[in-house]
């Protein structure tokens, strides 16, 4: 069994119980040695043999996984935040498919949860955004037709852009193309969860001055929505006067 874990947002804490009690069962470990946090590796047993993927094409992951396998050990394919998004597991998971390698797939805590946590915001705030997407600006890889910020951005719901901190200035355009206003709050988290963490509160139209100002351009969440201001209406769910299916309302 080869199994592919999320190492959670960055903080070598925030992996699952279930992820860290495989890492320490691994003899194998390839991981995402450009993004996970390398006190992960910590839960590692002596002896593990331990890969990093920034400097392996592919073929070379899945070679090396495909060994493991048939040597009859423990491998354990590590990746950052959640395996599913923005991770490059589809044509892993085919991959090791085609060689008859079973799998799992363990899930992560992603940086877009870890931002919000250290944020102490919510995405969906009843009367203000019920919608969270997420996405990345084009840059050297593009994006599916009717998937560009510009057009995702005309919804006016919560944002949270990946993979996009070096490309502020046009994904501010797109933004601002797409509905949002100047003032529309917006935030940048860099290395979200992890212990230099930074958090800069800005506006859309100051994204790309905030961004220089404190020196990110890369491993940054960038976080656009009226979720990040103050209003917001009481949710119905613990209103006094709301029924629900375990207490009766007070509503007339």
């Amino acid at each position: 069994m080869i199994y592919i874990v999320g190492a959670g947002s960055g903080a070598a804490d925030l992996i699952t119980v279930r992820g860290a009690r495989l890492l320490g069962q691994a003899d194998v470990i390839v991981y995402a040695g450009s993004l996970v946090n390398p006190q992960l590796l910590g839960y590692a047993k002596s002896g593990c043999q331990i890969h990093n993927s920034a400097k392996m094409t592919l073929e070379e992951v899945i070679d090396v996984l495909s060994a493991a396998h048939f040597q009859g050990l423990n491998a354990v394919r590590l990746h950052t935040g959640d395996p599913s998004i923005y991770g490059a597991i589809r044509e892993q998971m085919d991959a090791l498919n085609r060689r008859g390698i079973p799998l799992e797939v363990v899930p992560g805590v992603s940086s877009f949860c870890g931002a919000a946590a250290s944020l102490q915001a919510e995405y969906t705030l009843p009367g203000v955004s019920q919608t969270v997407i997420i996405a990345r600006a084009a840059g050297r890889t593009p994006v599916p037709e009717g998937q560009d910020i510009r057009s995702l951005a005309s919804h006016g719901a919560t944002m949270a852009v990946f993979l996009s901190a070096g490309l502020l200035e046009g994904l501010t355009e797109d933004l601002l193309a797409g509905g949002y206003r100047p003032d529309s709050p917006a935030a940048i988290v860099y290395k979200a969860t992890w212990p230099d963490e930074k958090i800069c509160r800005c506006t859309v139209a100051e994204l790309a001055q905030t961004a220089r100002e404190n020196g990110i351009d890369k491993t940054a969440l960038i976080l656009v929505g009226d979720f990040l201001g103050k209003r917001y209406d009481r949710s119905k769910l613990y209103d006094p006067a709301f029924t629900t299916g375990f207490r009766q309302g007070t509503e007339q």
